[in-house]
């Protein structure tokens, strides 16, 4: 296969969302041209299998490139461009040209209307069939060398001899790990340090103590020692806290709290929608129409009674305690409790369906317009082997198809 007559034109490394896209847009605009499918695997597309508890989170709702964008950590300037090139309307209209109708829940998401990853699977496994894109599995790249005259000869560990490829897209998912480093680096091409990003955080504490299951509609988040906070739903679960708030904000403070490996004090607003100020108010409120009533039975929608219980108690406040009775101090606990609730996380734990890698490779050696090396002419990058990523919701799986259609045409072109 390393002959001219058996030169590939494109090698696509990694069998997963970014890899199969580059290979399919790839091929419908480069017709009669050869690419292949190379993972280092026994079985492709395994993040789109168990994405989205299995429903598989396709894209997101948002169609304003400039919005979009504000939803990645890292990569939100290169991408504002790219997704003038290719955004969800893009991915929607390509999956329905394929017979894969998109729906949309409530918060953005969106879904096979069949709410099954297999049906994305499926589509990208029978396009690659009908544009004859071969797929090889268990073939792990070990290393990368240019030619003279330019391509590549690509070595695999169950392959005796190298593969020729006029270019190569590296679409492998994250590099962390991963037996390319080395060949990359050799190429003089710099990657940013890989570090976990979409994470629930380990936490032991009485306030959550035999909690797990609980939900909480919307909170605000933020770690100790930053002024950003994150909002969104929060599930207490049997090892700590999970749950969108909390996902987006690893995704924000990634890079920090990997430098505590992931032991970090951080804060929690149980009511963002109230300032501090209403709340004293809401209390006062209380007190004044249902001063008779116990404290500990009258929780502050939209805080769970479970919930609601363990805070007070938590807070110092007598299980006898009425409002009207309620001494200023109790009250203060109180209200520090639900708005400035402090806790420490002694580690994390990632999500089977979210798990992402912040870091790789580095955003400033790429053409965001080609997805090309600006060190490696020829060589390519899709999806989150990139320095890029972002919050849970869609917003990954957009970035690999946005970045895949962009290497794939700029490719055809050549």
């Amino acid at each position: 296969m390393n002959d001219a007559a058996h030169e590939l034109d494109l090698a696509v490394i990694g069998g997963g969302a970014a890899g199969f896209f580059t290979a399919l847009q790839y091929a419908e605009m480069a017709e009669g041209k050869r690419v292949a499918i190379f993972e280092k695997g026994g079985d492709v597309l395994q993040k789109v299998r168990i994405s989205g508890g299995g429903r598989c989170n396709v894209t997101h709702a948002c169609f304003d490139p400039r919005e979009l964008s504000k939803n990645y950590p890292r990569g939100s300037k290169e991408l504002l461009a790219a997704f003038h090139r290719w955004q969800p309307t893009d991915t929607v209209e390509w999956f329905q040209r394929q017979g894969v109708e998109l729906k949309v829940e409530p918060d953005g998401r969106m879904f096979p209307d069949t709410d099954s990853s297999e049906t994305i699977i499926r589509c990208f496994l029978d396009r690659a069939r009908d544009l004859g894109i071969p797929v090889h599995r268990k073939r792990s790249l070990l290393g990368i060398e240019p030619r003279e005259g330019g391509g590549f000869l690509l070595r695999f560990d169950t392959l005796t001899e190298p593969v020729a490829a006029r270019a190569v897209c590296i679409a492998t998912g994250s590099l962390k790990g991963s037996p390319l480093l080395q060949s990359l680096q050799r190429l003089d091409q710099s990657i940013e340090p890989l570090v976990p990003s979409l994470f629930a955080f380990n936490v032991t504490d009485p306030r959550i103590e035999d909690l797990a299951g609980v939900s909480h509609p919307k909170v605000a988040v933020r770690r100790e020692g930053s002024t950003q906070w994150q909002q969104g739903p929060l599930l207490i679960t049997h090892r700590g806290f999970s749950g969108p708030a909390i996902l987006r904000l690893s995704a924000w403070e990634a890079r920090a709290m990997a430098e505590t490996q992931h032991h970090f004090p951080f804060m929690i607003d149980w009511l963002p929608e109230l300032s501090a100020d209403a709340l004293v108010e809401r209390f006062a409120e209380i007190r004044r129409t249902q001063g008779a009533k116990l404290v500990r039975n009258t929780p502050i929608p939209p805080i769970s009674r479970r919930l609601w219980e363990r805070i007070v108690t938590c807070a110092g406040i007598d299980d006898s305690a009425v409002w009207g009775q309620l001494p200023k101090p109790e009250t203060r606990r109180l209200l520090d409790a639900l708005k400035s609730a402090r806790f420490e996380a002694t580690g994390k734990t990632t999500n089977k369906d979210e798990f992402v890698t912040a870091g790789g490779i580095e955003r400033k050696t790429v053409d965001f317009r080609t997805m090309e090396s600006r060190v490696t002419p020829g060589l390519y990058f899709a999806g989150e082997c990139l320095d890029i990523d972002g919050i849970t919701g869609g917003f990954n799986f957009q970035a690999a198809w946005t970045t895949a259609h962009i290497a794939a045409t700029a490719i055809a072109k050549l």
